[in-house]
């Protein structure tokens, strides 16, 4: 008896080893994509066995789900997909779809009606334990139960912090979770970035007004062996374009919330990218338009203060949209914006541009992942590509119009249908792709 009883127990210890691991998640998974960006927020992904051919129309497209007009990205955790959804007389959704099918699983929608340039959805949600949070077009942030489907807290990251009329573009933000925290860039005339208790909804801390309105999501960049939430604001136009204020690069600290350095050597209008950690402690930071770029180095001197110095800019490399991809020692991006059409660019981390598409082939605004030794892109419009990451030349490996509204439709509706700024995101073999109309899922693996 006792030995049946030991080979039972044993067989019962490996038993629910096993389920363990079936049904635990690695919370370092990286195999999905959980916020902006993917799992280590810089846009490249851990995905292999990227097909390396496609047919004449391009990958499979295993389905599409109609959505309202947007410029935020999907998320994707566990075989789901969310994503933020807008009406503009009625309001914000939150919408899971079966990542296998497409079928829409649940919403979530709350009273937000107004409208403004651009219209339509914003930021993208970020996926953490069971909650996803969401900040949408008026500044409602929410966390909702994945399970339950219910709001666990919200708050209103702009009213609550003294702001009333809505910036030019409403509120742009993706969440960054950070430890217990919670953290978004209110932007609000009484806060610059603050952090909330990711559980709760409880304001841990926030920093004074950094500045004017930039639509930029928070940041970590590694100072040393040092977490700093970096923040940009936009500098001031006078009534002939002459700047009549710098913008301002701050580094916070993601524990209090004190500012530990700033920069105000840049002058960016409109900036939406976030800053790139680069290692080493620098920080590139871009902005479309005309801006350019600005590459930082970060240091802690033997007082325990911040030195920042700028190592370089280049007024031919920026981003308009998304942060740029640094893989393998070189920066890729999209850099088309009203006066600059450089199109896919390529530029080494000491700041000298390799190559240029500029408009052959045309990319503007559109998504950039690295994954398998590839980049994955968008051109903003109707096609997709593959792309090697060589810093001699521009090598695509493979493209397709992938992304065409009504083929043999060339109206300014049909156009504008299949324009696609939002960023991509990429697990278990599918990319998600989202224009004005529409969420694509993309089969791009063997």
């Amino acid at each position: 008896m006792k030995i049946r009883f030991k080979r039972i127990s044993i067989l019962f210890i490996i038993i629910s080893s096993v389920l363990a691991s079936r049904c635990s998640k690695d919370p370092q998974d990286t195999t999905d994509w959980p916020q902006y960006l993917g799992p280590h927020r810089n846009s490249i992904s851990d995905q292999k066995g990227l097909l390396r051919s496609w047919p004449e129309k391009g990958p499979k497209v295993l389905w599409t789900a109609g959505l309202g007009t947007g410029f935020g990205g999907a998320v994707i955790r566990d075989g789901k997909v969310y994503v933020l959804d807008r009406d503009d007389e009625v309001g914000d959704y939150i919408r899971c779809y079966d990542l296998a099918n497409g079928k829409e699983l649940w919403n979530y929608g709350y009273s937000a009606p107004g409208r403004v340039r651009f219209h339509g959805s914003r930021g993208m949600p970020a996926l953490d334990g069971n909650y996803i949070y969401s900040c949408g077009h008026n500044g409602d942030l929410y966390c909702i139960d994945i399970n339950t489907h219910k709001p666990v807290w919200n708050k209103n990251v702009w009213k609550d912090f003294g702001g009333t009329e809505l910036p030019t573009w409403a509120i742009v933000q993706c969440p960054l979770v950070y430890n217990d925290l919670l953290i978004v860039a209110s932007q609000a005339p009484e806060a610059g970035v603050v952090a909330y208790n990711k559980l709760t909804g409880n304001v841990v801390w926030n920093t004074p007004p950094l500045g004017n309105i930039g639509y930029v999501s928070p940041a970590i960049i590694k100072a040393g062996d040092e977490d700093h939430v970096v923040m940009i604001t936009a500098a001031s136009r006078g009534a002939f374009g002459e700047s009549t204020s710098s913008s301002r690069v701050v580094g916070i600290d993601p524990v209090n919330g004190s500012i530990l350095w700033e920069y105000t050597g840049w002058q960016c209008s409109i900036p939406v990218p976030g800053a790139v950690d680069a290692g080493e402690g620098r920080a590139l930071i871009t902005g479309g338009y005309q801006e350019g770029s600005v590459m930082l180095k970060i240091e802690k001197t033997e007082d325990g203060k911040y030195t920042v110095t700028e190592l370089y800019k280049n007024p031919d490399f920026g981003a308009h949209t998304q942060p740029p991809v640094l893989y393998n020692g070189y920066f890729y991006t999209q850099f088309s914006t009203n006066n600059k059409k450089e199109g896919l660019v390529c530029m080494s981390i000491d700041g000298q541009v390799k190559w240029r598409t500029r408009r052959s082939p045309a990319f503007d605004k559109g998504g950039i992942i690295a994954t398998d030794g590839l980049l994955i892109c968008t051109d903003g419009s109707t096609k997709l590509y593959l792309v090697e990451p060589d810093p001699s030349a521009f090598k695509p490996v493979a493209s397709a119009e992938l992304l065409v509204a009504n083929p043999g439709d060339e109206n300014e509706a049909a156009r504008f249908a299949t324009q696609n700024w939002a960023p991509l995101a990429l697990a278990e073999g599918r990319l998600l792709i989202r224009d004005q109309s529409r969420l694509l899922c993309v089969q791009v693996v063997k």
